[in-house]
């Protein structure tokens, strides 16, 4: 199967419901909160619709001119591109994909930084995702009201639910530091721990 870019797939997704133009599909994008898991544009919209009829992954059905409106083209998925979409979803919900998000780098050297501003810049991303979740609220209503099916929207269900954990494990952190619990100076290894034992110490 030809690689696709997100944005790609997403639209492949959106002709699966049904024949859409360009500009109808990004807008539903927008109203379902796609925009959050990939850059959308109407210009690279319609690029990427194109690589899917280069690839027979869509077709055009038609062009239809509504009132002083452009003359907008519809395309349709084809059973070639329900096959790709088909078979990329398996993979990519089943298959763990290797990510290198910049948080957990970070993480992995905030001992260079005091505990202090370590606490502060904890609290600081707890409370900036205190703010997400909010408007994963909002939107979650949003659709809610619309009485849009819950399986076109799980993707912020999962949002949501990550962003709760992540506060969650960032308020523990910066309370373990701030308390001591967690040590912020000695050396990496303390001379007593043992090297060479195959058992995990207690």
């Amino acid at each position: 199967m030809a690689s696709l870019t997100p944005l790609a797939f997403a639209a492949l997704g959106l002709l699966n419901e049904a024949p859409m133009h360009p500009y109808e599909m990004f807008q539903t994008m927008l109203q379902r909160r796609e925009d959050q898991n990939v850059k959308v544009r109407p210009s690279t919209l319609y690029h990427q619709i194109g690589r899917l009829v280069d690839l027979g992954y869509a077709e055009a059905l038609g062009t239809a001119r509504e009132g002083n409106r452009p003359e907008r083209t519809t395309y349709a998925i084809t059973d070639h591109g329900r096959t790709a979409l088909e078979d990329g979803l398996r993979r990519m919900i089943a298959e763990p994909a290797d990510e290198y998000p910049e948080f957990q780098l970070a993480l992995s050297h905030v001992d260079n930084l005091s505990a202090e501003d370590a606490v502060t810049a904890l609290r600081a991303r707890a409370e900036a995702l205190r703010g997400e979740r909010e408007e994963y609220d909002e939107a979650a209503t949003g659709l809610q009201d619309k009485r849009l099916a819950a399986r076109f929207w799980l993707d912020v269900s999962y949002v949501r639910a990550t962003l709760t954990a992540q506060i969650e494990w960032l308020s523990a952190a910066a309370d373990r530091i701030a308390s001591g619990d967690i040590p912020w100076d000695g050396p990496a290894v303390p001379a007593d721990t043992p090297t060479n034992s195959k058992e995990p110490t207690r």
